[in-house]
C-alpha cells in the first residue's frame, strides 16, 4: 500500500532552536572546557535534566543534585535560573523551512519535544513561532518523554495521525529509532542541508 506523507513532526531543541547548557557554563568556568564538560556530564548531566523533562519538578531535581553535590549548590540552581541564556536563538534555515511548509497548507505540522513543563511558557515568549504548530506535545506536561513509546502514542492518538503518513525529525538518533518502531518515518537530523535532502526523498520541498 502506498502511503502519502501528510504530517511532519519536529523536535524543537537541536532542530528548530539551538540549546546548549555550555553557553551558560562556559562563562561560569571562564572558558575552561574541561571543567564545563565535567560539570555537565557529572553534576547537571543530561540524564538529570531529562527527569525534569519527564515531569519531575525543578525544585525536586535541584534538591536531589544539591544533596549529591552540596558544594555546587549555586551552580546547580543556575541551570534553570539562567536557562533562557542556554539558547543562541532559532536555527534560521530550519525555521524558514517550517514556515514555508506551514504556508503551503499541504501538511499538518506538529512538535514533539522533551521540555520541562515549568519552562514551557517562557519558551513560548522566547520563540513565538512555537505557537504556529497545529499541535505541540510537551514531555513535562505529559509526564513522559522521548524515547519512551508512550509519548509517541500520545501525539498519534491526540491528533489522529496515521504513523505511516508522518515523518518525525529529531537530532537524537535514539528518539528517531523509537519513532520508527511505531511505523513513523524518521529523519535523524544533522544539519539544514541534510534535512532538506532527506525531505526531498519524500518529495517534500
Amino acid at each position: 500500500m502506498e502511503y502519502k506523507i501528510d504530517t511532519l513532526i519536529f523536535d524543537l531543541g537541536g532542530v528548530l532552536v539551538d540549546w546548549k547548557p555550555e553557553y551558560v557554563y562556559r562563562k561560569v568556568f571562564n572558558g575552561d572546557e574541561k571543567k564545563v564538560q565535567w560539570f555537565l556530564t557529572t553534576v547537571c548531566s543530561p540524564e538529570w535534566n531529562m527527569e525534569q523533562d519527564a515531569g519531575r519538578t525543578i525544585e525536586e531535581g535541584e534538591k536531589i543534585k544539591i544533596a549529591e553535590f552540596p558544594k555546587y549548590e549555586n551552580l546547580i540552581r543556575l541551570f534553570y535560573k539562567e536557562w533562557q541564556y542556554m539558547f543562541s536563538g532559532p536555527i534560521v534555515e530550519n525555521v524558514a523551512l517550517f514556515k514555508n511548509l506551514k504556508a503551503s497548507n499541504n501538511y499538518k505540522i506538529y512538535a514533539l519535544t522533551n521540555w520541562s513543563a515549568e519552562k514551557w511558557d517562557l519558551a513560548l515568549k522566547l520563540f513565538p513561532f512555537f505557537n504556529d504548530f497545529d499541535g505541540v506535545i510537551v514531555s513535562g506536561q505529559e509526564k513522559t518523554r522521548k524515547p519512551f513509546p508512550e509519548i509517541y502514542t500520545i501525539i498519534l492518538n491526540r491528533y489522529q495521525i496515521i504513523p505511516e503518513n508522518a515523518i518525525f525529525i529529531d537530532d537524537n538518533e535514539e528518539n528517531v529509532k523509537a519513532a520508527k518502531k511505531l511505523k513513523l518515518k524518521g529523519i535523524h537530523y544533522m544539519n539544514p542541508q541534510q534535512l532538506l535532502k532527506s525531505l526531498h526523498k519524500y518529495h517534500i520541498k
